[in-house]
């Protein structure tokens, strides 16, 4: 199990956004595009302790760190990350993890509520040293709510094929794009925010993909 702070800005943009270059950052250099295809499934308890405390637990497949995700707050624009190895376990949440929470579910179990398969553009900022000093990713976000029982019979935990699932059948849709620095740099996430804001991108509505989707 790992542990590392989180500090991002996230944006909603409109499906037609055109994604700026950012090569004119004072220092900075831009390489990719690279493109990820991510399968997350979330879990909470039944009346929603974890995301009544701003708390997100996931079980992610693809990209650069597949795993158990486990997001706390932390401070304003951040959030501390305890990651897990995915493990042959699909449904059951790491012991280490369930116990991170215990205080909050009060022994109440997780289960599955929502699945979000995520079309991922990773475009990586770095230092004239080749550091790498942020990654700003285009989401393409494909969401559902799952029902009470799981999604058993339905999609599996991966998001795989199955009904139109979720409460009511309500898949959801969207773009956003984020931008994660490694450590804190005021001036460059403001140069960051303003190229996109430049552009048309708007300060997101909601703090996580998550609290989108329960909020629909």
């Amino acid at each position: 199990m790992s542990e590392h702070l989180e500090i991002e800005q996230k944006f909603d943009v409109d499906p037609g956004f055109e994604r700026p270059s950012f090569a004119g950052l004072a220092g900075v250099t831009a390489a990719g595009p690279v493109l990820h295809h991510l399968s997350a499934t979330y879990f909470d308890t039944a009346d929603g302790s974890l995301a009544a405390s701003k708390i997100t637990l996931r079980r992610r497949t693809g990209g650069t760190d597949a795993g158990w995700h486990l997001k706390l707050p932390a401070s304003a624009g951040a959030r501390r990350e305890v990651h897990a190895p995915l493990g042959p376990a699909e449904r059951e949440v790491p012991a280490e993890l369930a116990a991170r929470v215990a205080e909050v579910t009060g022994g109440k179990p997780l289960a599955p509520i929502a699945t979000l398969d995520t079309e991922r553009t990773v475009v990586t900022l770095h230092s004239g040293d080749g550091r790498v000093v942020a990654e700003v990713a285009d989401d393409l976000v494909t969401a559902r709510r799952l029902p009470a029982d799981g999604g058993k019979g339905g999609e599996g935990a991966d998001g795989g094929k199955g009904g139109e699932g979720g409460e009511g059948g309500t898949v959801l849709r969207w773009r956003e794009v984020e931008v994660e620095v490694p450590v804190a740099d005021p001036a460059l996430q403001r140069a960051a925010a303003d190229v996109l804001l430049a552009a048309g991108a708007r300060p997101a509505g909601h703090g996580s993909k998550l609290a989108r989707l329960l909020d629909a």
